[in-house]
């Protein structure tokens, strides 16, 4: 390894830290206040102005804008699966939620609409309305995701790779352990096919899967399915009173009230390693800290290629480069529109497809959220928040000169805000503000390589038994987040940060 990787002045570095992780999102965050709750002296280091990252937000005009999705989970109040409710009062901070009673309104080929209510059996209702002919696979399907839910919901969820966490709870509850292990290698795709025939149908799953997993059915781990479709219907679907971006700040708030910190604008350069432990990191600017722990909120990908040396990857991140690649990122707009453009029972956020066959590709999933349906104090009075966002590949915007980048997006934007009017017509005329984002605006201000979402499958596997855990094979470092189990979401990058908290505080012996 190289001599920048295991520099002598670490011995002379001015703080001395038990945990440092890199980047605030919410799997970051998680980590590092659970950590603190436990005594932990931890910095976080995060390259922009506010933490969060795609869970973030910035301010136009008057309108407060998240930057990511607006769907949330994981602020219900019963059960185990709350972690975001859980994570926040691990640190003595809560916020206010505002319920939202649908989590989709799907427009579909063919004229099809439909709503995944809150309410479980008004959503099989309507779902088996205009599918009435698969009424029992549907029921035996959506309660399926029920029996993995029901197993998740019933154990307190940390890290798989604690021996004696893994007993404890196997004893506490042995049927809910033993049910899990059984859908560990199954897809959601598997169990849907079994009880469904109606190609439609099956074409809807793979819908309400790749809105999430942005994979379809036959490559969601069944694990993930259970959890997003039933917790849905459970702990619900919950927007934060101020905007998403108020998540990671009240996390802050949290890990600083126990005596931790976060340095903003602190962009890390290298992780500094000795004898082949990561004991260290270097910003850009030079400084250095230590740690006996280091966190990466970063990509697998950032990680290992770019603050480590790509030629000394661990040849198991090798391994699950050839199982893994890089999802699309997004193009992302980010509109102020006439509260007239929105007739009342207008719901919050909508998924609009006109051709199943052009699901994955760039442009032929539009997800649009409105969050000012339920909090409208994040615009001037008489406007309305849309955001909305479709894949996109970083590839179709490289080598563009600056005249061609923005005709390009002009154009895209154009294109979108154009099926848009389609289903809410006079949109287009209500503008009054329009911000667009590519892929390289994701590169650029999450840090995250080729603006990716996260990590999908290069082909079918065998559920979640591909995805690593928080460990890794350089001593001393640890990966958080949508690169590491159980995948993408904020539950799920939530659920991450709580096992590596846990993982680390085991092996700090705290």
């Amino acid at each position: 390894m190289s001599a920048a990787f295991n520099s002598p002045s670490l011995t002379e570095a001015s703080s001395v830290f038990d945990v440092i992780v890199i980047g605030s999102g919410i799997g970051g965050l998680v980590t590092a206040t659970q950590l603190a709750a436990k005594g932990a002296k931890v910095l976080v280091l995060e390259s922009y102005i506010i933490p969060g990252g795609s869970s973030g937000y910035f301010e136009r005009e008057g309108y407060r804008f998240d930057v990511g999705a607006s769907m949330i989970f994981g602020f219900g109040s019963q059960g185990t699966t709350n972690l975001l409710t859980r994570a926040l009062a691990a640190v003595d901070v809560s916020l206010e939620t505002i319920p939202d009673p649908v989590q989709i309104h799907y427009h579909l080929p063919a004229g099809l609409e439909l709503k995944v209510h809150q309410d479980y059996e008004k959503f099989l209702q309507e779902l088996i309305a205009h599918f009435p002919q698969e009424e029992q696979g549907i029921r035996q399907f959506y309660d399926e995701c029920w029996k993995v839910f029901n197993c998740l919901n019933s154990i307190e969820l940390l890290s798989l790779e604690e021996p004696r966490y893994l007993l404890r709870v196997f004893f506490q509850h042995p049927l809910a352990c033993l049910g899990l292990v059984k859908y560990l290698p199954l897809n959601a795709g598997d169990i849907a096919r079994k009880y469904i025939k109606d190609p439609q149908l099956l074409k809807f799953i793979d819908l309400e899967c790749y809105c999430w997993s942005v994979v379809p059915a036959e490559r969601t781990p069944m694990i993930n399915a259970g959890m997003v479709f039933s917790d849905r219907h459970y702990g619900g679907i919950n927007y934060p009173k101020g905007g998403v971006g108020q998540i990671a700040q009240k996390l802050v708030e949290g890990l600083e009230k126990a005596g931790s910190q976060i340095q903003y604008k602190a962009r890390v350069k290298q992780i500094l390693t000795q004898n082949g432990k990561a004991v260290g990191v270097k910003l850009t600017t030079g400084e250095e800290y230590r740690a006996k722990r280091i966190v990466s909120n970063a990509t697998r990908w950032d990680t290992f290629e770019k603050l480590l040396p790509a030629e000394a990857m661990p040849a198991g991140e090798k391994r699950w480069q050839q199982r893994y690649q890089k999802s699309p990122s997004f193009l992302s707009l980010h509109l102020g529109v006439k509260e007239s453009v929105f007739p009342a029972g207008t719901e919050c956020h909508h998924i609009v497809l006109a051709d199943w066959a052009k699901m994955e590709d760039p442009e032929g999933t539009i997800f649009v959220s409105i969050p000012t349906l339920l909090d409208p104090d994040l615009a001037p009075a008489g406007y309305h928040i849309v955001h909305s966002f479709t894949p996109t590949w970083i590839s179709d915007w490289r080598g563009l000169s600056v005249k061609e980048y923005e005709q390009k997006k002009e154009a895209a934007a154009g294109r979108l805000i154009e099926r848009l009017d389609q289903i809410f017509p006079g949109l287009e005329a209500g503008l009054s503000h329009r911000e667009v984002g590519t892929a390289r605006s994701h590169q650029r201000f999450l840090g995250r390589e080729d603006g990716t979402y996260g990590p999908i499958p290069q082909r079918k596997l065998m559920g979640l038994l591909g995805m690593p855990f928080n460990r890794t094979a350089v001593p001393g470092l640890y990966c958080v987040g949508d690169s590491t189990f159980p995948g993408q979401g904020l539950n799920a990058v939530a659920f991450s940060g709580f096992a590596c908290a846990h993982r680390i505080a085991v092996d700090l012996g705290m």
